[in-house]
């Protein structure tokens, strides 16, 4: 029980009030908005930041949905550092997926957000690539959005087909 108490604890120091670790599913998506929407206008955030906060966690739950290696699985947190919000999501992945993910990841980084909305307009009429199911995009919505650019890490384990990657998303 303490190390629960722990955890919060140190949730609390991080600066997050909200967490699931799990299955991720369609309608857990709509229950952690709605909760999120709520905590957030408790505590008086404009619109726009509720609006790119969600637009976040919908798009990090959907890559979990599509793209987990694990049946779904994945982390989703969302707290508050320094007045800005943040959103971070992790699951296992493929190996083959880390590369070109970290490629691509990369590449947004160093981009403005007019080059973003261009690069967005690219990639809208490239066709997909096999396998994809428009995360791809997702990344790009978010980077346009986000405050700084995202912060990714992939993490290979020991004896493991898989990697763990996780996102960051300041708003």
């Amino acid at each position: 029980m303490n190390d629960l108490y722990s955890l919060k604890q140190d949730f609390n120091k991080r600066g997050i009030f909200l967490t699931f670790s799990g299955p991720v599913s369609q309608s857990l998506v709509v229950e952690i908005g709605a909760t999120l929407k709520k905590k957030m206008k408790l505590e008086e955030a404009s619109k726009t930041t509720v609006l790119r906060v969600f637009s976040a966690v919908v798009e990090n739950a959907q890559n979990v949905l599509h793209y987990s290696a694990e049946s779904n699985f994945g982390v989703i947190a969302v707290g508050i550092e320094n007045d800005c919000y943040f959103v971070l999501c992790g699951n296992m992945i493929e190996n083959e997926r880390v590369e070109p993910l970290r490629e691509k990841l990369t590449l947004m980084r160093g981009m403005s957000k007019e080059e973003l909305r261009q690069y967005y307009k690219e990639q809208r009429k490239k066709e997909s690539d096999e396998g994809s199911k428009g995360g791809e995009l997702g990344f790009i919505e978010m980077a346009k959005k986000a405050s700084r650019p995202i912060e990714f890490d992939f993490r290979k384990l020991d004896g493991s087909s898989h990697s763990f990657f996780s996102v960051r998303i300041v708003i």
